[in-house]
């Protein structure tokens, strides 16, 4: 193991243990991504496994690959999960997907959260995996839903970027630790255009099939019976070679769409909402 992430990790844990002295039985909103497990990792090794509760919100835009390999992370950690259902694909806010989804997708999560976990869990706090990076992002207001419930920060207050994330993750040995950003599935829909569990799932079939053909960082963009297909540069050559070619074809109709392609552009985080924000229509 490096011993600076090593450091960095017994630091990191230090200063969460300060910022939760007055916390006796804290909530993590748990997704399984690398932010959010290295906060739970952290409150685990700052409170102690049994104060600490992994909440895993479940609708029909979390991915069953997301779900079961959030649960394994948890597993390694040694902290309990809570799954919670959530609704926030009844909210007509969410189904008209402006940038502002995240948000009503968030404050439903920390809604439920405060209806029905932290009482039935004796909970004294919650908190979520916000890193700094994120904080200089202008297409994350989820944040603003976090902000508005009062939900805590602590990777943000330690001071942590997404790449000392990752090396605290490397140094917990955590499975999640060189795991690709995975965005729920609603961020594969461009935005104004109605989010909807049809949807939904044809993109989960889409990627789980191509994730069978061995591409694990990837995205595959709704745009009606089009699917359009970001991946790494370095899996573009590969994928338009046969016989990967006809079986990326197959996999992605056979999930319900009628054309697919390639972006050349790879895989661009957050590209629906950065055009929506700077006055374009995406998906235009």
């Amino acid at each position: 193991m490096n011993p600076f992430e090593q450091d960095e990790a017994g630091r990191a844990v230090t200063d969460v243990e300060h910022q939760l002295a007055t916390v006796h039985r804290l909530g993590v909103a748990f997704s399984g991504g690398v932010d959010s497990s290295v906060l739970l990792a952290l409150a685990a090794r700052a409170l102690g496994p049994g104060r600490v509760l992994a909440i895993l919100g479940v609708s029909p835009s979390l991915a069953a690959d997301e779900r079961a390999a959030a649960h394994a992370v948890a597993r390694h950690i040694g902290v309990a999960v809570a799954e919670l259902r959530t609704y926030e694909g009844d909210r007509p806010a969410y189904q008209a997907n402006g940038p502002d989804r995240c948000f009503h997708c968030k404050d439903e999560l920390f809604t439920r959260i405060g209806d029905e976990v932290v009482v039935a869990h004796g909970l004294d706090a919650i908190a979520y995996g916000e890193n700094t990076d994120d904080v200089r992002r202008n297409d994350r207001p989820g944040a603003q839903a976090a902000l508005a419930h009062r939900v805590l920060t602590p990777l943000v207050t330690a001071g942590l970027d997404k790449a000392a994330v990752r090396r605290i993750a490397r140094a917990f040995a955590l499975p999640c630790a060189d795991k690709p950003a995975a965005p729920c599935l609603a961020s594969r829909i461009p935005h104004f255009s109605i989010v909807s569990p049809l949807k939904l799932s044809q993109v989960e079939r889409a990627e789980a099939a191509l994730r069978r053909l061995g591409f694990q960082d990837l995205r595959v963009r709704h745009h009606g019976d089009i699917a359009r297909l970001e991946l790494p540069a370095a899996d573009v050559a590969r994928a338009v070679a046969d016989p990967l070619r006809s079986q990326i074809h197959a996999a992605v109709t056979g999930a319900g769409f009628q054309f697919v392609t390639l972006d050349l552009g790879g895989i661009q985080s957050g590209a629906f909402t950065h055009a929506a924000i700077s006055g374009a229509v995406a998906g235009e």
